[in-house]
């Protein structure tokens, strides 16, 4: 039987999250002053009659105008009653129904006649996400100690360079896409090892074998579009691009097979060292067949997790254009294609991930063959 050991330490950090997250939702509930743009408060709700809509698709939806009553909750008018016009469909793809007590951003916000109307810009969400990242935090910090202190603080730092690269880039206005995300790539690689792992051989054949499948992937998948001259896949179909796509796209597959290429490696890794401890005499041809018989189990499901994520993002598109009578192949090279590509080069770096990572624990850890 598996027992859970709970120490002290743990019911003091338990007891310190929960204050530090009564705290955080405290002030999140009331910092609307902090805000530049109006925000205010539902008090009163009044929905008309719906209208059923139709469109030449016979797709059927109903629509509801809504009348807010809301108190502005900032700005020098504080306080003051403001009525919002407000529709929403039963499918809410690009709308909102509000319910007494919700808070809402407020845009054109204007006086006449002595009454202050304007439109609603979308609900008040840093409750929610405060919430759900104060959850998070205390799972990790409670299950895993130290080692998920240190996952959370990789998270923060990777965080943080995502936005100086994607502000590097923005920049350079698009030029020198793929040097800025390939060294990003790196650097994540190096500072999640590094604060997981540690400076070990464990981190060194990870590192390792994360590299060089990523890398020898990315050059499989541009040699291929090369050679294919692109045909099949559709570059147009990223939406709001305004830069090169083809770059994005390939810094996209870097970044997206990177994550599951590094999880793959470590876990081989972790159980070569696993073998090592409990074996020190294992010889080096032994734990290559080992991290083999490892990867061959893991792979599979890894490249269908990695697929299922690619697939998901472009679930409701595909069900927009079929829903408006779009065919399947139509559906599939407008919102699916570039999901699939990805799919394929970020499992060619998953399989390649394997051997690699075989080899370079074999040689860190195992004894040379009698």
């Amino acid at each position: 039987m598996v027992t859970i050991q709970w120490s002290r330490q743990k019911t003091f950090l338990l007891i310190g999250m929960i204050i530090c997250g009564l705290a955080a939702m405290l002030f999140v509930t009331h910092n609307q002053r902090l805000y530049q743009q109006p925000i205010a408060r539902v008090v009163r709700v009044t929905n008309e009659k719906p209208q059923r809509t139709e469109d030449q698709f016979k797709n059927v939806d109903h629509q509801t105008n809504q009348e807010l009553t809301t108190i502005l909750m900032n700005g020098k008018r504080r306080g003051d009653k403001v009525k919002v016009q407000n529709t929403f469909s039963d499918s809410q793809p690009m709308d909102q129904q509000y319910k007494v007590g919700d808070q809402l951003f407020l845009s054109q916000l204007k006086a006449s006649h002595g009454k202050l109307s304007a439109n609603p810009a979308g609900p008040k969400r840093d409750t929610v996400v405060v919430f759900l990242s104060w959850l998070v935090i205390t799972v990790l910090l409670l299950t895993m100690g130290r080692a998920g202190t240190f996952a959370l603080i990789s998270v923060v730092i990777n965080t943080i360079l995502f936005l100086l690269a994607v502000s590097l880039d923005l920049h350079n206005q698009g030029n020198h896409v793929l040097l800025i995300f390939s060294t990003l790539a790196l650097i994540f690689t190096v500072i999640s090892l590094l604060l997981v792992l540690g400076p070990t051989k464990k981190m060194l054949a990870t590192l390792g074998a994360t590299v060089i499948g990523t890398t020898v992937a990315i050059l499989i998948g541009v040699l291929v579009l090369h050679l294919t001259h692109n045909r099949g896949v559709y570059y147009e179909s990223m939406q709001y691009v305004t830069q090169v796509p083809r770059p994005l796209f390939i810094a996209e597959i870097l970044l997206g097979s990177l994550g599951a290429v590094m999880d793959e490696s470590s876990d081989i890794v972790a159980t070569l060292f696993e073998l090592k401890r409990i074996d020190p005499t294992v010889t080096r041809l032994q734990l290559f067949m080992s991290g083999r018989s490892v990867g061959k189990s893991i792979m599979g499901p890894l490249v269908n997790v990695l697929f299922l994520i690619f697939m998901a993002d472009t679930f409701t598109n595909s069900l927009l254009y079929l829903k408006n009578g779009n065919s399947w192949g139509y559906t599939f090279s407008m919102n699916m294609s570039l999901g699939m590509v990805q799919s394929l080069v970020s499992g060619i770096g998953i399989v390649l991930a394997v051997p690699v990572v075989s080899i370079l624990g074999a040689l860190l850890l195992g004894r040379r063959n009698r």
